[in-house]
Parts: C-alpha cells; structure tokens; sequence
C-alpha cells in the first residue's frame, strides 16, 4: 500500500527532526511530508534535513489548512492511506503498522488512547473534555469512539478524496468525524500508545479550549440536526 505520512507544524523546530527519523526507523517504506504552516523558526530546514518532503505555506493557516493541504496531495500523488502526525513528537512511530493494517480494512482508523488500557495519562480538564465529545459524537452518530480528539489517525482513497475536498477549519478533530459519518464511511479506532508534547509548547491556552468546546459542541449539533443516520455503517 503507498503510504503517507502527513505532518502538520508550526514552530517544532526542536522536535520534528526526531519525529521523521523515528518514521523513517519504523515504517521505512512510507513517504513523509511536512506542511509547514508559516513557521518563523527553522521547522523547515530541520524538516528537509531529516529527510522529509517539505510543503511551505505562505502564512499560517492553522490545522484545518494545513492538514487539507497534506491530503490535496495525497489525492494528487495517488496514495492508498494517508497518516496523519504531531510534529511534537506525542505519536509513536512504531504504532503505524497497527494503523496501517487496519486502514486496508477501513475508511479511517484513529489511533485511540481509552479504546484499551494504555499509559497515556492526561490531566482531569483535558480528560473531562475528552469524554465529553467522545460521548457526543457517539450518540449523534450512532456508533460508540473512545478519542474523538486523536490526532493520529489513517486514511485510506475514500477519506483522502473527501478531506481534499472539505476539512474543518480549526480545532477539526471532532467535526472531521461527524463529516465522515455523515458520508458513509467506515471508522474503527485501535489501541496505541502515545506520549504527552517533547518539546515546545501546546497552542491550545485555557480561553481556547473554552472556546473550542462551545464551538465544536454547536457545530456537533448542527450536524445532528440534518444527521442521516441511514448512512451509519455498524
């Protein structure tokens, strides 16, 4: 299966080197991509160096953008999954042939931290918000997701096609899924471990994880509202 890694980043000059080396240890068949988001530091460079593949955007576009850009190109370049990374190192790389494996099966596979016991501890805020949107999104959809907020997650053509096309804009996990549900397709999550941020620091302040659980909630909810659930896949 041609594969490949997509990895969002801004500013993770500390970390991204060793996140590409740790693929290219791991998974040594599959391509790497990094879509530097208009960092200001040496992302760039440091990306390139470690043997990545490196889109530059003009300017920061946030995630949502970023991660629609490395799926475009995923479509373009005729890939059969696409993964989706942290440049700040919390995904392991020696997870993806779980990913990977399921993918062929699959629409979407996340790489979930609660579907099975793992070590990964979070702190009690980020946890409650954790379940909250895990519970919403299984009762809208029908179907039960322990990490709507994972990040690490497969794609496989019918994902890939769709997320070229549309991707939420920012803080996209959670309404990426009710998107996809939406669209037929089939999600599973499997079990892999994760470890917390190596370096920098988390974007995601108090006041907007405020903000991101009012909007995200409202957008859930819009879309429970014209949810066709004839399209859920058991």
């Amino acid at each position: 299966m041609k594969t490949l890694i997509i990895i969002p980043a801004y500013n993770e000059e500390g970390s991204i080197a060793a996140v590409i080396r740790d693929i290219h240890k791991h998974a040594p068949s599959v391509d790497v991509i990094v879509i530097n988001d208009g960092s200001s530091d040496r992302t760039e460079q440091c990306a390139i160096n470690a043997g990545a593949r490196v889109l530059t955007l003009p300017y920061n576009v946030g995630i949502g953008g970023g991660m629609q850009t490395g799926y475009m190109y995923a479509k373009q370049h005729n890939y059969d999954i696409a993964i989706q990374m942290d440049a700040d190192g919390q995904h392991l790389a020696e997870e993806l042939p779980k990913l990977i494996a399921k993918a062929e099966h699959y629409d979407l596979v996340i790489g979930s931290r609660y579907v099975e016991s793992t070590s990964y501890r979070s702190s009690h805020l980020r946890r409650i918000g954790m379940i909250f949107f895990s519970g919403l999104v299984s009762m809208v959809t029908g179907q039960r997701f322990t990490d709507t907020t994972s990040g690490f997650r497969a794609a496989g053509p019918k994902v890939i096609d769709l997320y070229s096309q549309y991707y939420p804009i920012d803080y996209p996990e959670v309404e990426a899924l009710i998107y996809l549900k939406r669209k037929g397709c089939r999600i599973t999550e499997v079990a892999t471990e994760m470890r917390k941020r190596e370096t920098g620091k988390s974007s995601i302040t108090p006041l907007k994880s405020i903000y991101y659980m009012v909007k995200v909630t409202l957008s859930v909810l819009m879309s429970a509202m014209r949810y066709d659930r004839t399209v859920v896949s058991k």
